[in-house]
């Protein structure tokens, strides 16, 4: 019978293994309501952030699959979170386009209100993961999603109160493509994470005696 690659369950991977079920759990609730939110507030700025919490709720769970598996496993795991990170990363630019092309100003004060309530969600997940920051790459690639969030969150916040004072819609639709532009260069930062990982990994099972 061949290998699976799995190790045994210990109390570390249970513990990963919670972390990342309320994670999972949290975001994907956040991307149902800031992408709702979103659509009836005509804010870019909050699909944007919906977008990236589905980006990140899909990250935990292939971080689950991978726990336990073999090292090149977890690479190729990092591996897919990237992409999909860029991926979302280039459909927030795409709606940011068409948004500014036709689209009806967002309402400001939804904004920060739904906003706020994200950055308190992810603030609670970062810390969670705070653990893994320095772990194996696709626990690593986990925390510097939920690290991306915060700082989409607090742009939000701020494009949100500056549309409240000034009605300028533009702002929405700046920190729109910031996001987005963000979420891509974090998707390349994982894609190189993980592709270090892989090569260290193969290069190790290509030279047995090594340390």
């Amino acid at each position: 019978m061949a290998e699976c690659g799995c190790t045994p369950v210990t109390p570390e991977t249970a513990e990963q293994r919670r972390t990342l079920k309320l994670a999972l759990a949290l975001n994907a609730v956040m991307f149902v309501v800031e992408t709702t939110s979103g659509i009836i507030g005509h804010s870019t700025g909050l699909i944007a952030d919906g977008l990236d919490m589905l980006a990140d709720a899909a990250a935990y769970a292939v971080a689950l699959l991978a726990i336990g598996r073999s090292g090149v496993f977890k690479s190729n795991a990092a591996m897919a979170s990237g992409i999909l990170l860029l991926v979302l990363g280039c459909a927030v630019l795409l709606d940011v386009v068409r948004r500014a092309i036709s689209g009806e100003p967002p309402e400001g004060l939804l904004m920060v209100v739904v906003a706020s309530v994200a950055l308190v969600v992810n603030a609670t997940v970062l810390k969670l993961l705070g653990r893994y920051r320095d772990g194996e790459v696709h626990l690593r690639a986990t925390w510097i999603f939920t690290r991306a969030d915060l700082i989409a969150n607090v742009a939000v916040i701020a494009s949100g109160i500056a549309v409240l004072v000034t009605e300028i819609r533009a702002l929405d639709l700046i920190v729109g493509a910031g996001i987005g532009l963000y979420v891509i260069r974090e998707a390349f930062e994982i894609l190189a994470d993980a592709r270090a990982s892989r090569a260290a990994e193969q290069g190790a099972a290509a030279d047995p005696e090594s340390p």
